[in-house]
């Protein structure tokens, strides 16, 4: 961190891309798959962030970059400084939830919407969920660690109580059960 730039606290991007080096140095690459992979059903990080935030926490000495490897990929690592304001960060009140469900913000004006479309729209959310729903339970649980159980098994409960409102919507809705299909 240089002496103009003032200590500010990592967002979540930042701290993930943190929590993943403490495995071993990654490229952003690796950092954007394994994001994807590992938190990617519930905290979206893209491509762009990932280097944009390696750009701002190599600038800011929490990491520092490697030779430049095979297919153009720089490896990071994760130093000292990076260490601790992972730390600091992963000790503070992760705050509350931000629900961003855009098929209840589209549905919230429905009104506005041709039915055939919007049930068109339920219908690919609801097997989107569905398809969710199989990728976690097909996971293998016993290869996981305790947290990431409890994040999985956060992710079947979740999955599971979506497809029961999918259940109840067409009677949310005041249409028939087969009015939807």
């Amino acid at each position: 961190m240089t002496q103009e730039e003032p200590k500010r606290t990592l967002n979540a991007t930042a701290a993930s891309l943190l929590g993943f080096l403490h495995e071993g140095p990654m490229s952003g690459w690796d950092l954007a798959m394994l994001s994807q992979r590992r938190i990617g059903d519930f905290w979206t990080i893209t491509q762009s962030q990932v280097y944009r935030e390696l750009a701002t926490m190599h600038r800011l000495g929490l990491v520092e970059k490697g030779e430049t490897g095979a297919r153009e990929r720089t490896p990071y690592r994760i130093t000292p400084a990076g260490m601790d304001a992972f730390a600091e960060w992963i000790e503070r009140e992760p705050g509350e939830e931000t629900l961003r469900f855009p098929l209840l913000l589209t549905l919230s004006f429905g009104n506005f919407v041709d039915p055939e479309h919007l049930d068109r729209m339920i219908a690919t959310n609801r097997e989107a969920h569905e398809h969710r729903l199989t990728h976690f339970l097909a996971e293998s649980p016993e290869y996981l660690s305790p947290y990431e159980r409890a994040t999985l098994d956060f992710g079947i409960r979740y999955e599971r109580a979506v497809l029961e409102w999918f259940d109840r919507l067409p009677t949310l809705l005041g249409r028939a059960p087969s009015d939807h299909q």
